[in-house]
């Protein structure tokens, strides 16, 4: 009774077997990228808060602190820190700067660029933030330009400017403090309040910028 039936051969077990191999990888390449295709786990700030989806900014173009024209594309390859601010800010500006300038010492590794966004663009060029800078650390990068983009950018990120007048026909900027983490996308991920110490927004950027970039 056994005539009719379909004898294997060795060939035919060999496909067979070869097939069976061919699935099992396959289902491992698929459930390895479905694993690592997993958004990563968001970083736990303590000064800070992060974006769990990542935010689109509308980047004018501005002026840097060397003069060249930058353009959001400028933002790509590394991650930013904005700081708005300005030259003639009395206290709240250098104290702040001065703060970054030793949490860089710990994050500069962390392919992590700080940019002073001028505040007060009418008097804050290219040549005076070089200046300023210069007096933190001369890898901080200033930007400057048409008022109306500054506070179109202002807008975009959430942060707030006003112009005070002073008697002597002179002003100053009110402004706030916040720090505003972009990706290697320039794409906002995190947003830093004040106040801040040196130990814990070098721990958080660590953190966060390592996390724009898994």
């Amino acid at each position: 009774m056994w005539d009719n039936f379909p004898m294997s051969t060795p060939k035919s077990w060999l496909s067979w077997s070869l097939l069976i191999v061919a699935a099992a990888l396959t289902g491992a390449w698929i459930a390895r990228a479905t694993l690592t295709s997993q958004p990563a786990p968001a970083p736990v700030l303590q000064s800070g808060t992060w974006l769990p989806d990542a935010r689109d900014i509308a980047m004018p173009t501005l002026t840097d602190s060397a003069g060249a024209p930058f353009t959001g594309e400028s933002f790509a390859g590394h991650a930013s820190l904005l700081f708005f601010g300005f030259t003639r800010c009395p206290d709240v500006c250098p104290n702040t700067l001065a703060l970054l300038t030793q949490v860089m010492r710990s994050t500069r590794a962390a392919n992590l660029t700080v940019y002073l966004v001028s505040v007060d663009p009418e008097r804050d060029t290219p040549e005076v933030l070089r200046a300023y800078l210069a007096g933190f650390d001369p890898q901080f990068i200033g930007l400057t330009g048409d008022p109306l983009d500054i506070k179109a950018l202002a807008r975009t990120v959430g942060t707030a400017m006003v112009k005070v007048d002073l008697p002597g026909n002179t002003y100053t900027m009110d402004h706030s403090a916040t720090l505003y983490l972009l990706d290697d996308a320039g794409r906002l991920r995190a947003v830093f309040t004040q106040p801040l110490d040196v130990e814990t927004l070098a721990s958080d950027l660590a953190a966060a910028v390592a996390a724009t970039r898994a």
